[in-house]
């Protein structure tokens, strides 16, 4: 394994084991060092990425090796563990210096409040300066996190991070929830981030911010220099050179194969020409038997080096397939979700959703879908994208208006929550088609890679990617079978490979789609038929 050229690692991690509750290994021995600069660590889903940042951060504990970071750390997790009842200013970490300096000016000098102030004379004004740079100006320090947006929180959280001045920053997909606008600032504050950085991400833009590549794979790491675009260029060629490779061996070992055929045709041939030169007894019979065990020793000689040759050719084979990815891909055809195009699936009446405006301009919404329409639902952070979805699935009651649903439709939430944590993938799968026998399940959760003891995991042990796979899995197989399917940043916990894998799945998907994400390449590769645009005053 090759490692970035530092004269001194920021994070070291050597050794480093780590297995879930039940014994599932994630981390097997895992060496790796990160020094200055921003780094993309990539992965498959269940790779261990995010596992390993919570690793370094000290969140969880390995089973055995260790983790040493130079400096201080700063870690954003991908799931802020945020109380909403919180105000900013606890949330970025500076309600008790502030406190204590509010104190301090009405008169209270203590030594307790000094102390808690310490050198943080600034604090408010630092504070202020970091929230409006992340354009997060607006909310002021006493504001409740319960009125904040999910991309609010998100910039909010990174926010409270900058202000520690770390060391070492991690970030565990930043951009989730985030509108075109607030992941510019983000980006921002990634190049300006004087330090070592690690974001974990399925953001190309993000990833193209960074100096060097680390992929885990396999159990092991390997870094590539310069940003994703450039990673991707060197695994083409890498791929290309693969390919090559097994293309040789395959040549190799069919050659290999003939030539002991055509050894073997021999030797069987010298077999009867000999033993017919013994039945007719021409030589003396001590001679004869002499040439029988020589001859036979050559020709034991001769078929084994040929057999080792084919032995080697398949092994060299075996070692260029290794170098060739597989990286399945979810193959469905779904006939059942197919709508007819001039059916109508979804009228919205004057609607009037829960915390929208009623005097904001275009608060009433009218919408019609008819047929297999795929429509992306943008606006800016907090413009109440998610409150409309469970408007339209009834979750939420509407202020004024109506939601007509003459269709199956179902929702994947961005907390994908509809699963049993402690019940296996297909014994989830089982609640949303009851009457489906377990073969045909499991058939069918064949198609999304949940293969024979893989669809017996409990979902309380899947990575966030093989969680939304087996959440979309069980919408896409309930019964009746949904003919509009509303996504809500469906691509926020999935890696590279997983929104390929996403957008192969909703090719097979024949009924209606509404979405809700801030990735455009996503968008542009889903087929949008045209975009509804709620305005942020909603």
């Amino acid at each position: 394994m090759s490692h970035p050229t530092t004269p001194e690692p920021a994070v070291v991690v050597t050794g480093l084991h780590y297995a879930w509750p039940d014994g599932t290994p994630v981390l097997d021995g895992l060496d790796l060092a990160v020094g200055v600069g921003r780094t993309g660590l990539i992965g498959r889903n269940g790779s261990g990425k995010s596992t390993l940042l919570r690793l370094v951060a000290g969140d969880l504990a390995p089973d055995d090796g260790q983790v040493r970071v130079r400096g201080t750390l700063g870690y954003l997790p991908q799931h802020l563990p945020l109380d909403v009842q919180l105000p900013v200013d606890a949330a970025l970490g500076i309600a008790g210096p502030r406190r204590a300096l509010r104190a301090v000016e009405r008169g209270e000098v203590t030594e307790e409040n000094y102390a808690a102030v310490g050198d943080q004379w600034d604090v408010e004004e630092r504070a202020l300066a970091e929230l409006d740079r992340l354009g997060l100006g607006h909310l002021g320090l006493d504001r409740r996190l319960a009125e904040l947006s999910g991309g609010e929180a998100v910039l909010l959280g990174l926010a409270g991070q900058l202000l520690r001045r770390p060391d070492v920053l991690l970030l565990d997909e930043p951009t989730n929830n985030l509108d075109s606008g607030a992941r510019e600032r983000l980006y921002r504050a990634v190049t300006e981030f004087r330090g070592t950085l690690v974001v974990v991400s399925h953001d190309r833009a993000l990833l193209d911010l960074v100096d060097s590549v680390a992929e885990l794979r396999e159990g092991g790491v390997t870094w590539f220099g310069g940003n994703f675009t450039a990673y991707e260029e060197a695994l083409a060629v890498a791929q290309e050179a693969a390919q090559r490779d097994v293309r040789v061996a395959e040549s190799d070992l069919r050659r290999q194969r003939r030539e002991l055929v055509d050894t073997q045709v021999k030797l069987a041939r010298r077999k009867r020409y000999g033993q017919k030169m013994f039945d007719s007894k021409r030589e003396p019979k001590i001679v004869m038997n002499s040439r029988k065990r020589a001859a036979e020793q050559s020709a034991g000689r001769l078929r084994n080096e040929h057999e080792e040759k084919v032995r080697l050719a398949r092994e060299r084979l075996s070692e260029a397939e290794l170098a060739v990815r597989d990286d399945d891909e979810i193959r469905v055809d779904l006939p059942a979700t197919e709508v007819p195009a001039g059916r109508t699936v979804l009228e919205l009446r004057d609607l009037l959703p829960l915390y929208a405006d009623p005097e904001g301009e275009g608060s009433r919404l009218r919408l019609e879908l008819r047929g297999p329409e795929r429509v992306a639902l943008v606006g800016a952070n907090g413009s109440g994208k998610t409150t409309l979805l469970r408007t339209i699935v009834g979750e939420l009651e509407p202020v004024a208006g109506e939601v007509h649903r003459p269709v199956p439709l179902r929702y994947l939430p961005q907390r994908l929550d509809l699963l049993d944590e402690e019940a296996s993938i297909v014994a989830n799968a089982a609640r949303f088609a009851p009457q489906a026998s377990e073969n045909a399940l499991r058939a069918r959760l064949a198609r999304f890679l949940f293969r024979g003891a893989r669809a017996e995991q409990p979902v309380g042990t899947l990575s966030g990617g093989e969680r939304f796979r087996a959440t979309l899995a069980a919408l896409l197989l309930a019964e009746p079978a949904p003919q509009l399917l509303l996504l809500d940043e469906p691509t926020n916990n999935l890696d590279l490979a997983g929104v390929r894998q996403l957008t192969t799945a909703l090719s097979g998907y024949r009924g209606a789609l509404i979405v809700v994400s801030h990735d455009q390449r996503f968008l542009a590769e889903l087929g949008i038929d045209r975009e509804v645009r709620l305005n942020a005053d909603r």
